[in-house]
Formats: C-alpha cells, sequence, structure tokens
C-alpha cells in the first residue's frame, strides 16, 4: 500500500496550512486587543479621550470578526476536501 500524498491533496493541505496560519494570527490579533479593552469606565468629561480611544478599539475588534468567520470556514472546507480527495484516491487506488 503506497501512503504517498497526490499533488492535489498536497497543493490543498498546503493551501489549508496557509489560511490556518492567517486565521491562527487573527486570533491572537484579536486576543492582544481584546487585553487592552475595559469592560467598564467611569469616566468624567475631561477624560473623554480614553472614552475615544475604548470606542476605536471596540470598532477595530468588531472589524475582525468577518475576517476571522470567512478564514475559519475556508480552513475547515480546505480540510474536509481534502481529506475527502485523500479518502476518494485511496478507495480508488484498491478497487
Amino acid at each position: 500500500m503506497d501512503n504517498t500524498l497526490t499533488p492535489p491533496v498536497f497543493y490543498l493541505l498546503i493551501a489549508w496550512g496557509a489560511v490556518t496560519a492567517v486565521f491562527i494570527l487573527l486570533l491572537i490579533w484579536r486576543g492582544v486587543l481584546s487585553s487592552h479593552e475595559d469592560d467598564q469606565i467611569f469616566l468624567d468629561a475631561a477624560e473623554e479621550h480614553m472614552a475615544k480611544e475604548q470606542r476605536e478599539l471596540v470598532a477595530k475588534i468588531s472589524t475582525l470578526s468577518r475576517p476571522l468567520l470567512i478564514t475559519g470556514i475556508l480552513s475547515g472546507a480546505l480540510l474536509l476536501l481534502a481529506g475527502g480527495l485523500w479518502i476518494y484516491e485511496g478507495l480508488k487506488q484498491n478497487f
């Protein structure tokens, strides 16, 4: 039984690795941004700049949600596709 990967499966695994790396980097970046976010801030009018910084931080975090969703779904789809193709080619060789 030959356990080598065919080129299509190999290329799918490379694409999956790249997309997953981007997904993990986005997760780490969101975690870093979230660690700077405060749950509650009690500010008076003199500290409006701190409130503005928090609003900008929340906006940055919310803009990361769509790329996170897309790369997460793409990573899962590529992994399933590579696994399905690998199983299909293995079954095709055995029968």
